[in-house]
């Protein structure tokens, strides 16, 4: 079983990559005219959808990696490095706009059928972060305990992004955009220092083989 650090480290880093708050405003956007029922349909649908997605790399993330001769150290480091990039664009505030042109692109195109799966479970959710986030992870998280134990991160993790979907209009008229930009860079730093530790680690668990 996993030690309680490991447990709120893995916890943080996908929370962070996830970043709900970011979502909330997006969730609005893809949603508008809808009714409350609808929004809460949505809502339920992106984070199932999104669930899937990230346990199935929990769970099979590291065999796909040993298929394609990728050893987890180097992983770690490429993840580690992609994590830090996207640290940067949350401290600096470039996530947002790209994740905003993406809601935008898939309205007007109207090129989208489900909202819920598309562009909101991927890539707004379920994201290349969050993704490259959960391997990582899961190559610390061995065994059917700890493995079980990812699991349950990802499904809090989601059930938080749940919730913030339901109170989206009260979570963006509290946090405004000020309280946005605040919360955001400041999750960005903590991602930055995760994002370094994996790098860290990749590079010395290399230096050892």
């Amino acid at each position: 079983m996993p030690s309680h650090d490991s447990i709120l480290n893995a916890f943080l880093t996908i929370l962070v990559t996830i970043d709900p708050p970011g979502l909330a405003p997006l969730f609005l956007a893809l949603t508008r005219g809808m009714t409350r029922e609808q929004r809460t349909q949505v809502s339920v649908r992106a984070t199932i959808i999104a669930s899937a997605i990230l346990i199935l790399f929990a769970i099979v993330g590291a065999v796909v990696l040993s298929g394609l001769g990728i050893t987890l150290p180097a992983f770690r480091v490429a993840g580690g490095l992609l994590l830090f990039y996207i640290a940067f664009e949350m401290v600096f505030e470039r996530r947002q706009d790209r994740k905003e042109k993406s809601a935008d692109m898939a309205i007007t195109k109207d090129q989208i059928q489900d909202i819920a799966a598309f562009p909101l479970a991927i890539p707004l959710i379920a994201g290349p972060g969050a993704i490259s986030a959960t391997v990582l992870l899961s190559s610390s998280f061995q065994g059917i305990a700890a493995k079980s134990a990812l699991v349950g991160i990802i499904l809090v993790c989601m059930g938080l992004t749940y919730l913030v979907f339901v109170l989206a209009e009260r979570v963006d008229r509290f946090l405004g955009q000020t309280g946005r930009t605040i919360l955001t860079r400041l999750l960005g730093v903590i991602l930055a220092a995760l994002a370094v530790q994996f790098v860290a680690d990749g590079i010395k668990a290399l230096m050892a083989a």
